[in-house]
């Protein structure tokens, strides 16, 4: 008997020890897997295209610009004009409310007839009546929605770019446009606030009044002002930059795109508040080299205009941009990491048009 309690309370023993031990074991299991799945949480996302490295806007010196008649005052996003008196915003003129453009319709291989009448009608009214610009440019704007070839297409936007000589870009302003008006500069006014409160950069408002400098308003004169904002439609198929004021066409510029495997995403993006930025210092994603606005192989031009995606393919999608280039060759092509590339002279005056945040670039194929 009591060899047997012996033998039982060894026997008690043992397993009392055992299970210990598979205790402690399965605790320091337990916090080694905890230890992992924490090492695994995820990191920054990645920029999909060619993020430039953030930098603030600077004040650059004006370019020359061959696209419009107007020299083109090129100041950063950040630069405000002479502090004085903050304007109340009720004694600026208002703007409607953004009107995006309407998709038109894309080119046939045979013309339209009833689009071939109207276009006649208003090049022959133009031509006849040379104080009906504006009602020529709105015909011609809504013929643009119509079934058109691509002769029929090309024709209108061409009469169009011309008119908009007119009514945009020079200093008269029409009584019927609805586009633009005048303003009598009151005292203590800022161009910018001015140029905000329409949605348009203050530079375009510069340009079209030929006012060297933001200090240089004067109270009591009349101005030209636009009301914004500015849009630009991309065709991926034509390698072509449609801009547009409101819903109205203005004019177009060839660009270069995404190569294959980079492709500049369809849908609808708007330029990024903050994103306008002078020749910022840019990191090359594949070499990882760097590059700064001096290097003489800089390969972003002028102007870095940041984009986000809204909608379609372009939703979340982020490091695109409307950029200059020092390869002014590969516009018209599908050269970029998926960026849009412009002339450097034209960036530029893209950049003084498009507003962060109102205005917005659609990307399609036809």
């Amino acid at each position: 008997m009591a060899r047997w309690l012996s033998n039982w309370t060894a026997v008690r023993h043992g397993w009392k020890s055992g299970s210990l031990y598979l205790f402690v074991m399965a605790v320091l299991l337990a916090a080694v897997v905890f230890l992992l799945f924490r090492g695994r949480s995820p990191g920054p996302q990645q920029a999909d295209a060619e993020t430039p490295a953030p930098q603030t806007a600077a004040v650059g010196m004006p370019d020359p610009v061959a696209v419009v008649s107007q020299p083109i005052v090129e100041t950063g996003t950040n630069a405000q004009p002479a502090a004085s008196p903050v304007v109340s915003p009720a004694t600026i003129p208002q703007t409607q409310l953004p009107v995006q453009p309407q998709p038109a319709a894309g080119p046939t291989d045979t013309p339209n007839p009833q689009a071939e009448t109207a276009i006649a009608e208003a090049l022959s009214m133009i031509q006849s009546q040379p104080a009906s610009v504006i009602e020529v440019r709105n015909r011609l704007n809504k013929v643009l929605l119509m079934p058109l070839g691509a002769q029929q297409r090309e024709t209108v936007k061409v009469e169009m770019a011309k008119l908009a000589d007119k009514w945009l870009w020079g200093p008269a302003a029409f009584p019927s446009d609805t586009l633009c008006d005048t303003y009598t500069v009151r005292s203590g006014d800022l161009l910018d606030i001015i140029g905000r409160r329409l949605k348009v950069p203050y530079e375009v408002l510069m340009q079209i009044n030929n006012i060297p400098r933001p200090q240089a308003l004067q109270a009591g004169k009349a101005m030209k002002v636009v009301k914004g904002p500015f849009h630009v439609k991309v065709c991926r198929t034509t390698f072509t930059m449609d801009l547009y004021l409101q819903d109205t066409y203005v004019r177009s510029f060839k660009v270069g795109l995404g190569r294959p495997g980079y492709e500049t995403p369809t849908g609808r993006w708007r330029v990024q508040d903050g994103g306008k930025l002078i020749q910022p210092t840019w990191t090359d994603p594949d070499s990882g080299r760097v590059y700064k606005a001096n290097d003489p192989d800089y390969p972003l031009g002028t102007r870095w205009i940041a984009l986000e995606g809204l909608e379609g393919a372009a939703v979340g999608r982020t490091g695109f941009a409307i950029h200059g280039t020092k390869d002014p060759e590969q516009i018209g092509t599908a050269g970029s990491r998926g960026c849009i590339r412009m002339y450097n002279g034209e960036v530029v005056l893209m950049y003084n048009l498009l507003v962060p945040v109102y205005s917005q670039v659609d990307v399609f194929d036809n």
